[in-house]
């Protein structure tokens, strides 16, 4: 591929109708593969969809939904929407669903219908072949009632099957079709032509309750797991959900309300108690508490007052605040986190994998093995052998069911991702999901991730009498009010919370990379560094004085005779990083720390954590963490990098996991595989606990899927027959089938309720 053409390569995720089973998946992505343009193709049967990357240079929309169209499947195209409607179909879609959610619901409606008419004539038709079948004419009723399921109830089977044979593909539609269909063949030619069976010395049986019923019990089946399966996307709903439909914003000063879909940047936006915040912005008037909890999965409200950001989908929780909107649509930080998880959920872990290698043959050898069963029947079966050969091979093509295989790993994958989500993390894709519970190295940056990144006033020491201290506090406070720098915000804020009152200065002069020069009462003051208070002072400073700190930073304060004071600032510990970090150690995990402050602090914040000393780098500027990453995965290491997701961007990328902690921002979606939204270490804990909780439920997935197969196909085949006599009735195996599609989605459904 060259680079052209990698540059014009799109991404689309679509929703796909008339998928029954993992080799329905499989078939959709070989013949989507297989066009010319079509880059990479990932088809997800839990929740119907495709992520398709391709070139649309070469291959249109239209002519994907010709190929799909062809192996008896629809692809459906819910990209169409003009400039107006771009927000409204990225985030609500069908009435705050999007266009797969609203066609899984339109499937199972018709499907339920479908159910009902086949219970209803299927009943019936029971009862007749079982109690009352030598009743006058019996055949001829259970024929007749027997049409509805066959031809209505049914007969998407037979279609799809069709248009399979036409490609020399198969798929579960077939097995069932092929089972039914000659169930149903045979006993119409014996019910109107029983004579060719009765000359040739064969008894001339009907099969109509077979046919009907095991198509009752698979669509029956199918019902439960679509409903099932649907709450599996559950947390994206819940997502799409959050957005409201309506917005009040503020025109020529009078209120006026429109649709979400219908606001652009710079719009003023009044949010009143209990609204959902419609996009992201910032607060221009007013102050607040917003529940950010469905969104970055923390707990507690915040504090928000003017300037600072709102986000889309977050609740104001009291007051009245006016908002500029900054990203609206498909920018908006909800719009990408739904993106972000529906893709995860779309994509594939590597141990699915196996599953659909074996989805991918598994229809073809069941054909095999039903082929082989009516031969050994016929010839080592007991009389009349047909009658053996023909149920016991109608019943190997009914039991097998590659459902169960193609469900196992992308229903607990959604789960898995969706729980993830709704607590704050986001995985970028399934790989990351399975990938993250392998590692055994954690490498974190300290600022912002193991500390607050923001620099505290720890002390302020004196060198001026009690009573002339409100003085100078408040010149310092006048001073760094109108500084820049990030410490002047530490020390206004300090002062500000001792209710400090700021006083006019007759000169400011900023000098970057040094410091503050300012005149108050014609007396000019110094602040900023030991090395520029020193160089502008006229007298000979006290050593003990001017030492600095052993940790943190100081910023000294002096006058143009006398050093006034020395403001002690370091960046405080977050609350949680040492029981995170204990709990990560306790799980095997090894815990690197790097950082840019020298050794003596990096060591301090190690010791306070926990973390052994001899797995501290310090003094590490932000391109020299990657050199660590690749250092500690040539010993072997799986190593997750813990940053901040910006100046951490090349070591994030070069590890096994990157992780990006509370941010969120495009450059960390773009370089981390997996996102915080909460700025929490914690969080990493819970992310190892849902990805080994995720791949314990797919192990266990494809352990009943794969027992039940194994189990299932030779008692239908008649092993047991030699034994005990035992045959397996075609309504059962039916409803076997039915039932171990529904036990591996229950199973996922499980980890909703794991803590």
């Amino acid at each position: 591929m060259d680079t052209n053409e990698n540059e014009s390569i799109k991404k689309i995720i679509l929703p796909v109708s008339g998928l029954s089973c993992a080799s329905c998946a499989i078939s959709v992505e070989s013949i989507l593969k297989a066009q010319e343009g079509v880059k990479d193709v990932n088809v997800n049967f839990a929740d119907k969809s495709t992520l398709i990357r391709y070139n649309p240079d070469k291959i249109t929309i239209a002519q994907m939904q010709k190929a799909v169209d062809s192996i008896g499947y629809k692809l459906i195209d819910d990209t169409k929407k003009d400039k107006h409607e771009g927000m409204k179909n990225d985030m609500q879609g069908m009435n705050g669903m999007d266009h797969s959610q609203h066609m899984m619901m339109t499937d199972e409606a018709v499907l339920k219908r479908k159910v009902i008419v086949a219970i209803i004539f299927s009943l019936p038709l029971v009862v007749i072949a079982m109690f009352i079948h030598h009743m006058h004419n019996a055949n001829y009723i259970m024929f007749a009632l027997s049409l509805p399921v066959i031809f209505y109830s049914g007969i998407e089977f037979y279609i799809t099957a069709f248009k399979q044979l036409r490609h020399l593909s198969s798929n579960m539609d077939t097995l069932v079709s092929l089972g039914t269909g000659a169930a149903f063949i045979l006993s119409v030619i014996n019910t109107f032509f029983p004579s060719y069976l009765l000359e040739s010395g064969l008894e001339a049986t009907v099969y109509y309750e077979a046919a009907a019923v095991v198509i009752t019990l698979v669509l029956l089946g199918r019902y439960f797991e679509a409903k099932a399966t649907g709450k599996t996307s559950d947390a994206l709903k819940k997502l799409i959900n959050l957005q409201p439909k309506i917005a009040t914003v503020i025109r020529l000063g009078q209120e006026q309300q429109i649709p979400v879909s219908d606001i652009v940047v710079g719009y003023i936006i009044l949010i009143k108690p209990g609204e959902s915040i419609p996009v992201d912005g910032i607060i221009s008037e007013g102050y607040s508490v917003i529940d950010e909890s469905a969104v970055t999965g923390e707990p507690l409200p915040v504090e928000k007052k003017t300037g600072d950001t709102v986000i889309s989908g977050t609740i104001n929780k009291s007051g009245s605040f006016k908002m500029k909107a900054r990203k609206v649509g498909s920018e908006t930080m909800l719009a990408k986190i739904i993106e972000l998880v529906r893709e995860a959920q779309v994509s594939k872990a590597p141990i699915q994998k196996i599953a659909d290698k074996i989805s991918g043959i598994f229809v073809p050898v069941v054909l095999v093995i039903a082929v082989i069963t009516f031969i050994v029947w016929m010839i080592a079966g007991p009389l009349p052998p047909f009658a053996y050969a023909f149920v016991t091979s109608v019943t190997v093509l009914v039991i097998a069911c590659p459902c169960a295989l193609g469900l196992a790993t992308p229903t607990a994958i959604m789960v898995g991702i969706g729980k993830a989500a709704n607590h704050g993390i986001l995985f970028k894709d399934a790989a990351s999901l399975e990938k993250f519970r392998t590692a055994n190295c954690i490498l974190m940056d300290k600022t912002g991730t193991i500390t607050e990144g923001k620099p505290q006033v720890e002390n302020v020491e004196w060198f001026v009498p009690f009573d002339d201290v409100n003085k100078y506090s408040q010149i310092l406070l006048s001073i760094e009010s109108l500084s820049e720098h990030p410490l002047a915000k530490s020390i206004s804020d300090y002062f500000k919370n001792l209710k400090i009152e700021k006083i006019s200065l007759e000169k400011f002069d900023n000098i970057p990379g040094s410091g503050i020069i300012a005149v108050s009462n014609n007396v000019k003051y110094y602040v900023g560094s030991k090395q520029f208070v020193v160089k502008n002072e006229n007298w000979v400073p006290d050593e003990n004085k001017i030492k600095d700190a052993i940790t943190g930073s100081v910023v000294y304060f002096a006058s143009d005779n006398e050093l006034l004071a020395r403001v002690f600032i370091s960046d405080k510990v977050k609350d949680t990083s040492k029981l995170a970090i204990s709990t990560l150690q306790s799980e095997g995990l090894e815990v690197f720390m790097a950082t840019g402050d020298n050794r003596i602090t990096a060591e301090k914040v190690a010791g306070e954590v926990g973390i052994n000393p001899q797995h501290v780098y310090a003094g590490v500027t932000p391109d020299k963490k990657n050199e660590i990453v690749k250092e500690l995965q040539s010993k072997g290491k799986k190593v997750i990098m813990v940053g901040d997701g910006i100046n951490d961007s090349p070591a994030l990328a070069q590890a096994d996991i990157g992780v990006a902690v509370g941010s969120g921002t495009d450059i960390a979606i773009e370089s981390a595989s997996v996102v915080l939204m909460k700025n929490d270490l914690l969080n990493l804990v819970y992310a190892l606990k849902i990805s080994n909780q995720t791949v314990k439920t797919i192990k266990e997935n494809l352990f009943w899927a794969f027992i039940y197969n194994v189990i299932g196909i030779p008692i239908a085949a008649g092993v047991l027959y030699p034994i005990n006599g035992y045959l397996l009735n075609p309504m059962l195996a039916g409803a076997a089938m039915a039932f171990s599609s529904l036990s591996v989605v229950l199973n996922s459904l499980r980890l909703k309720a794991k803590k």
